[in-house]
């Protein structure tokens, strides 16, 4: 019997052919990646093919090899390499330690349930809101800020100022990476087995033996990929510093926005792809990372 008869004999009896049978249980993918095709990966294929068009619509290398040496477009991106570093640094430590601590408390205690609602809550917590807050907290007229000014007028905290430059920006991402990076690395935390303690005490081994042989060896590659994580969360924000900045060009996201809405006619729909296809690849060699980082903490998690 042959390959062609074996298929059609199986169309008759409705089963369908093995090919089929086999692929009827991706169906239900089928709607995530109708999604993602529709704002993910249509709107990267439009970005990286559009970077290499002049504003005329001709094939054109001007923008991709001239607008990273403009000042003008450079150091605003230099400022978001900056500021992802720093956040995430900041957000990464604090976060961290707030993970070993809550891992060390009762695994169904009130205090313990508290703070993971918390912080899946404050890790959500940005763009207009959060802008919102530290306007209403440090603005001009935020609540400490007038708190200062009865004190001490030449207090750091009496003005305002600081919060509209890229230090301030650098605390208010740093207020969304705290609670993001508890929640991705307290499940590391937490995979760190009794045994490997009661292992090193029984050979002799001190709390910080066993700190710097096992726990930061182990915890680091999770610590890392978080790290690589919180980068890109803070490198890619664009609402935060809309609502927090509303003039001015300090990031490389509100230089994309400026090139697609420029209220002086320097809108630029090329020179817009052309910055974001610069993220875009910076992202893709952060996130290849980061894959590479879970991949060798799958083992031991496993």
């Amino acid at each position: 019997m042959t390959n062609s008869q074996i298929a059609r004999a199986g169309s008759h009896t409705g089963t369908g052919s093995r090919f089929w049978r086999n692929k009827r249980d991706y169906l239900g993918v089928l709607p995530f990646l109708l999604l993602a095709g529709l704002f993910l990966i249509w709107p990267t294929i439009n970005v990286v093919y559009g970077a290499f068009f002049s504003d005329e619509g001709k094939f054109s290398f001007d923008y991709v090899l001239n607008t990273i040496k403009d000042d003008a477009f450079k150091i605003p991106f230099i400022h978001s390499l900056q500021i992802s570093v720093w956040s995430s640094l900041v957000g990464g430590l604090i976060g961290a330690l707030f993970a070993w601590a809550i891992s060390t408390g009762k695994p169904d205690g009130i205090s313990r349930r508290f703070v993971l609602a918390a912080g899946g809550v404050l890790a959500q917590f940005g763009g207009v809101m959060l802008a919102f807050a530290f306007f209403a907290t440090f603005g001009f007229n935020g609540f400490v800020t007038s708190l200062a000014l009865k004190y001490s007028e030449t207090n750091f905290l009496a003005s305002p100022n600081w919060l509209y430059e890229l230090f301030g920006l650098g605390v208010v991402y740093t207020f969304f990476q705290i609670p993001l990076m508890f929640i991705v690395f307290l499940p590391a935390v937490e995979n760190l087995k009794p045994q490997w303690r009661e292992a090193s005490e029984g050979l002799g081994g001190s709390s910080k033996d066993y700190w710097f042989r096992i726990g930061f060896p182990v915890l680091f590659p999770s610590f890392l990929g978080g790290l690589l994580l919180l980068f890109v969360n803070s490198f890619s924000a664009y609402a935060t510093a809309a609502a927090l900045i509303s003039q001015g060009t300090i990031i490389a996201p509100l230089s994309i926005g400026n090139a697609l809405s420029s209220e002086t006619g320097g809108a630029s729909a090329p020179l817009a792809k052309t910055l974001s296809l610069y993220m875009v690849l910076v992202v893709v060699i952060v996130m290849a990372l980061y894959t590479l980082l879970r991949k060798r903490v799958s083992k031991w998690e496993q």
